[in-house]
């Protein structure tokens, strides 16, 4: 996991999608449907990497035999500050194969859906290239 959260603190998107499966769920705290794939989910975390301000891991708390983690975070999205978490789960070869962001209060959920909307075809247009 450490090799995720340096990614994440560099703010290195190349070094991010380096630690997603192929076949990596992601799971918004915004949006219903999962988003499958590497391509979509590293895109995804360019789009966030874009929106969020200020962003620090604050704690980290792992379990599942070192295959589970859980990654809570602080970041704002202009005025609004976003307290949040990651949950990561990890393959047999120690990539992230699930995905699941949680986010608070409800006015940091509001914030970030519409940022990330209006990211989103900048999204889908880097999931495809």
């Amino acid at each position: 996991m450490n090799s995720f959260r340096k990614a994440v603190e560099a703010r290195d998107p190349e070094a991010m999608a380096a630690t997603l499966a192929e076949n990596v769920v992601f799971r918004s705290p915004v949006a219903f449907k999962p988003y499958p794939g590497k391509a979509i989910t590293a895109a995804i975390l360019r789009g966030v990497l874009r929106v969020f301000e200020d962003f620090r891991y604050v704690r980290e708390l792992t379990g599942g035999g070192g295959r589970d983690h859980a990654l809570v975070f602080e970041a704002r999205i202009g005025d609004v500050r976003v307290e949040g978490c990651d949950f990561l789960h990890l393959d047999e070869a120690g990539l992230i194969d699930e995905f699941t962001v949680m986010v608070r209060p409800l006015s940091a959920a509001q914030a970030l859906a519409e940022a990330m909307a209006a990211q989103f075809d900048r999204i889908q247009r880097e999931a495809v290239n």
